[in-house]
């Protein structure tokens, strides 16, 4: 008889998962509260744009080639995945601009363009970079690692200390670049997981790899078509998918979690259970023991939630020509910006903004001469009982001014379509702690920067999956985190099976 696999939510790490476990003979269902799949990768029109709500840049694609590959499936049958250039543009307020392009010897001009002492390390910081990644596909990219025990199986002492494991992000930046505008675009790399990069590992540094080797993507019709493929595979492989079910409780059986119940009466038998829910979010929501609930939370202190985000979603009446797919408006200040957001807990005076602008790269996300901004700018997270409510408008127009003041001339004017979300939107849809964007912060000092663990210290059958959980954030990371969770929970199977037999 099968085992039953009750997954709760179904962003991409639940659907990760249950395309896995489906796959190895697990009877698997998905509760989704919401109306679609895809967590906080999602989708929202109006007056002809198309806006991805979450997620804009696609890094890492090889990820979902081995998801559909794991399945017997082909990824581009089901997806057309095309690369962007350059990855990033980015705009300095005295004047400077660089574009990151994988394209070497034009990203090298554009680094001596800014800087002709940088230009001669340059590559020997890629070198590094490519040197941490391929660390990095021998053990986080390849298997559940949950602290320094598992990372010391998968690397010799070498290895290890080939690592950095004493410096930042910011140090090793510091080591090959002199220019502040250099220095602050590599630094910056770090928001692809919501981390400081005065507090993240040096290891993190291979994110630009990430960037400029592998290369920054995009999916045709929207990042949201992800989502759409992801789900058409798990109707391929039988997978029981509920949407418009809020789970609010669970029934235990010693330390076992039997079965879970939905907002609207229904219960579901669970021999396993997978939670997409944020780590700290399902053991405030689903536990009503005040003890366990103590203790639970009494162990993750030490796991801090990313940065939020306020998201402005412009539909645009004119084409900005001098922008690209993806544009950073830099601060005049990164170091009081990271210590303003990560350190003091405050909005920061003067923020970093991005925008994305697909209809740059697929004409069918906007209508005729017109473009899709979406626009983010990080921000803290909510704190326990705090609403973002008052910081609404005043957050808006800060960001506003800042891009009319660097060149985008009469933004206010030109906006036909807008709709916002706040750290408020995104903890109450998805569950989010404090409106975190990327799960829990990667520090040095405070976690190693070392996840929570996957495996439940509470239940014997529950395991955890997303941004919180090995390896991260972002979609390369969550789709990932589903994968390596399902290998586990097969192996701790077999495991047991082994014993009993």
């Amino acid at each position: 008889m099968k085992r039953k696999v009750t997954v709760i939510g179904g962003g991409l790490a639940g659907m990760s998962t249950a395309i896995r476990l489906a796959a190895h003979n697990y009877d698997v269902t998905i509760l989704e509260k919401g109306e679609r799949l895809g967590g906080k990768l999602n989708i929202r029109k109006g007056m002809g744009f198309t806006f991805d709500t979450g997620p804009s840049i696609l890094t890492m694609p090889w990820v979902l080639e081995k998801l559909f590959s794991s399945v017997g499936k082909n990824v581009h049958d089901y997806l057309e995945i095309v690369r962007v250039e350059p990855g990033w543009r980015t705009f300095f307020e005295d004047g400077t601009k660089i574009d990151l392009t994988s394209d070497l010897p034009t990203m090298l001009q554009e680094i001596k363009k800014v800087s002709e002492e940088d230009s001669h390390s340059f590559l020997s910081y890629l070198q590094y970079s490519e040197k941490l990644y391929d660390l990095m596909m021998k053990s986080f990219y390849k298997e559940n690692i949950n602290g320094l025990q598992d990372l010391r199986k998968k690397h010799p002492l070498k290895e290890l200390l080939m690592m950095d494991p004493m410096k930042s992000v910011d140090q090793a930046t510091r080591k090959y670049f002199k220019d502040p505008h250099i220095q602050q675009v590599m630094n910056f790399l770090q928001m692809y997981i919501g981390s400081s990069p005065y507090h993240a590992p040096a290891i993190l540094s291979q994110l630009a790899h990430v960037q400029l080797g592998v290369g920054v993507y995009y999916v045709k019709g929207g990042m949201y078509k992800i989502a759409e493929a992801m789900e058409q595979v798990l109707q391929e492989l039988g997978v029981n998918v509920l949407l418009n079910m809020k789970v609010t409780g669970v029934e235990k059986v010693g330390n076992k979690i039997r079965s879970v119940r939905t907002e609207n009466g229904a219960e579901f038998a669970a021999d396993l259970v997978v939670s997409n829910l944020e780590v700290i979010p399902f053991y405030e929501s689903m536990l009503e023991d005040q003890g366990e609930k103590a203790r639970a939370k009494s162990d993750l202190k030490k796991f801090e939630p990313t940065v939020s985000g306020l998201v402005l979603l412009l539909g645009v009446n004119k084409k900005y020509e001098e922008l690209g797919h993806h544009n950073f408006f830099f601060s005049g200040d990164q170091e009081k910006e990271f210590k303003q957001m990560f350190d003091q807990k405050q909005l920061a005076d003067d923020p970093t903004i991005y925008i994305g602008i697909s209809s740059k790269s697929d004409e069918s996300q906007a209508p005729e001469g017109k473009e899709n901004l979406f626009v983010l700018t990080h921000v803290p997270p909510l704190k326990e009982g705090e609403t973002w409510e008052a910081n609404k408008e005043s957050y808006r127009d800060l960001v506003l001014s800042k891009l009319e003041r660097m060149g985008l001339t009469d933004l206010r004017e030109s906006i036909e379509f807008e709709y916002t979300f706040t750290p408020d939107d995104l903890k109450e849809l998805y569950g989010a702690n404090g409106g975190s964007i990327y799960g829990v912060v990667t520090d040095r000092k405070m976690n190693s920067g070392f996840k929570i663990p996957s495996r439940s210290k509470l239940f014997d059958n529950v395991y955890f999956v997303g941004g919180s959980t090995h390896p991260g954030g972002g979609v390369p990371m969550v789709t990932l985190s589903g994968q390596l969770t399902a290998d586990l929970i097969i192996g701790d199977e077999a495991n047991v099976a082994k014993e009993i037999g």
